[in-house]
C-alpha cells in the first residue's frame, strides 16, 4: 500500500498529512457502523443511465439488507477531474465507472483495487462471459482492475425525413465507404435547407469514424507493446485522409460549427442527414428523434468490415472503507440477474455474453442487430497510461488539418515523434 500510496502522491492525486491519508469514503477504516450497516457510494456520469444503476443497486440491497448504495452522479466534463480531487481528498467513491481510457493510468496510481484474486474466488468467470477485448481492456499488467459493465459498438444513423425530403434512398447494411460518400454528395447536390449537412466528422470522433478505417487499411495507433505509434504509416494516413476530405469538400460542418455545438446536438436538431454514433446514444437521440430515424450498419473500408469496440467497467477504489463488501457488490454487478437489468432497460448493451441480446427487444423499431454484428470485427479503442497526454498532441496537430491549414500527411508526421517521445518517457519509468 505504501507503493501505491507513493504513486498517488508522485502523481498528486492524493494528499497527505504526515503519513496519514486524508480520510473520507476512502478512508483507511475497514469496519462498517455500528450496526453494522454500510453504505456504498457508485459513480456514475450518464443521466440517461442513473435510473437503471440505481435499479440494479436496489436488487443488490435487497439480497444484501445490510448494504445499501447510494449513486454519485457526475457531468462527463467534471466526471475525471472530480474523481481526481475526491482521491486527493480520501474521498473516491467505492465502486467507480471506469472506461479504457483511464484504466492504467488510475491502476498505475493506485488509486484501484486488484479484483484479480476476487474474480477468481467468485462464479463470475469473466474470461467464459464477457468478449475478449472488454476483459483484456481492463487488465493491466495481468491483474484485472475492472468488471466489465457494458460496450458500444458504432453504426450509421441516418434522418429519415431529410433523406425523404432530398428524395434519396436510405443506406442499406451492405454499403461501402465510397457508397457513403456518394451519399453525401446527392443529399448535397438534392438542395438541402441551410444548416443542414449529409453528415459530420468531427476531429474528436476518431472512435466512431476514420479510427476502423486505420485498421481496416492496415494502419494503426500504437504498436502492441506501447512503445511506439503508426501516425506516420501511409496505411493510417490514408485510412483518415477520406474522412477529412469529408470536411474540406463542404459535406460536413467545419471543424469551427462542430466546436460551437458538437455534433450529437446536430444530429438531435435535425441539422444531419447520416452521423456516426454508438448505441449508447439511443436514449438522447429518442427524446427528439424518436420514429424520425434509422440505423444501419457502418459502411466497409477497402472491403473490410471494422469497427472499434469500447466499454465501461465497475472498478473498486483502493482505498474504500469496506473493500469486502465494495469487491462483492462490483463481482454482482457482472452477474447474470445484474446484466439482466441492465440489458432490459434499453440504455446500453450489457457486457455479458448472455445478456447481450436483451438489448435488441428494447428498441423493436430500430436495426439494433448491427451493433451485435460489428463485435467479431472490432479492435479495441487504441489506449495507455498517457493516453491523455498523446490526445492532446494529437488535437494540435489534427485541428490544423481540419481546418485546413496543414495536410493530414504534415499532421500526422508532426505527431509522430512528439507521441513516441511520451511513450519513451512512459516506458522508462
Amino acid at each position: 500500500m505504501k507503493k501505491n500510496l507513493k504513486k498517488l502522491v508522485a502523481l498528486g492525486l492524493v494528499a497527505t498529512t504526515g503519513t496519514t491519508l486524508l480520510a473520507g469514503c476512502g478512508g483507511s477504516d475497514k469496519g462498517g457502523s455500528k450496526d453494522g450497516k454500510v453504505e456504498l457510494v457508485m459513480s456514475v456520469w450518464d443521466s440517461d443511465q442513473e435510473p437503471v444503476m440505481k435499479q440494479m443497486a436496489e436488487a443488490y440491497s435487497k439480497e444484501n439488507p445490510n448494504v445499501t448504495v447510494k449513486t454519485q452522479l457526475t457531468t462527463w466534463n467534471e466526471y475525471w477531474t472530480k474523481l481526481e480531487a475526491s482521491a486527493t481528498g480520501g474521498s473516491a467513491p467505492d465502486i467507480i465507472t471506469m472506461n479504457v481510457l483511464h484504466v492504467e493510468e488510475y491502476a498505475d496510481a493506485g488509486i484501484l483495487m486488484d479484483l484479480t484474486d476476487a474474480e477468481k474466488e467468485s462464479d463470475l468467470k469473466v474470461h467464459d462471459n464477457f468478449p475478449a477485448p472488454l476483459v483484456d481492456g481492463y487488465t493491466v499488467e495481468g491483474k484485472l482492475y475492472g468488471i466489465p459493465k457494458d460496450f458500444d459498438t458504432n453504426a450509421v444513423f441516418y434522418n429519415k425525413e431529410i433523406f425523404d425530403q432530398a428524395g434519396v434512398a436510405y443506406p442499406t447494411d451492405d454499403w461501402t465507404f465510397e457508397d457513403f460518400r456518394k451519399t453525401c454528395e446527392d443529399l448535397q447536390a438534392a438542395g438541402l435547407p441551410d444548416g443542414v449537412y449529409p453528415t459530420a466528422i468531427n476531429r474528436n470522433s476518431g472512435q466512431t469514424t476514420y479510427d476502423a478505417a486505420v485498421f481496416a487499411n492496415g494502419g494503426y495507433f500504437l504498436n502492441e507493446d506501447n512503445t511506439e505509434t503508426g501516425w506516420d504509416k501511409k496505411e493510417t494516413i490514408e485510412g483518415i485522409q477520406p474522412w477529412l476530405d469529408l470536411v474540406l469538400d463542404g459535406l460536413s460542418p467545419t471543424l469551427q460549427q462542430m466546436t460551437d455545438t458538437d455534433p450529437d446536438s446536430m444530429f438531435q436538431g435535425g441539422q444531419l442527414a447520416m452521423y456516426f454514433s454508438g448505441n449508447y446514444m439511443i436514449p438522447s437521440y429518442n427524446k427528439t428523434l424518436e420514429g424520425k430515424y434509422g440505423i444501419v450498419k457502418r459502411p466497409s473500408f477497402n472491403g473490410v468490415d471494422k469497427d472499434i469496440i469500447n466499454g465501461l467497467a465497475f472498478s473498486v477504489s483502493a482505498n474504500t472503507k469496506h473493500p469486502e463488501e465494495a469487491k462483492d457488490f462490483a463481482l454482482w454487478l457482472g452477474s447474470k440477474e445484474a446484466q439482466e437489468i441492465q440489458g432490459k432497460s434499453g440504455t446500453v448493451i450489457s457486457a455479458r455474453n448472455d445478456c447481450q441480446e436483451l438489448f435488441l427487444d428494447t428498441h423493436k423499431d430500430l436495426n439494433l442487430q448491427v451493433f451485435l454484428d460489428n463485435v467479431p470485427n472490432t479492435e479495441l479503442l487504441p489506449h495507455c497510461k498517457v493516453t491523455a497526454k498523446l490526445s492532446q498532441v494529437e488535437k494540435t496537430y489534427l485541428e490544423q488539418a481540419w481546418q485546413g491549414e496543414i495536410t493530414l500527411e504534415e499532421a500526422c508526421k508532426s505527431i509522430k515523434p512528439e507521441a513516441d517521445a511520451i511513450l519513451d518517457e512512459m516506458n522508462a519509468k
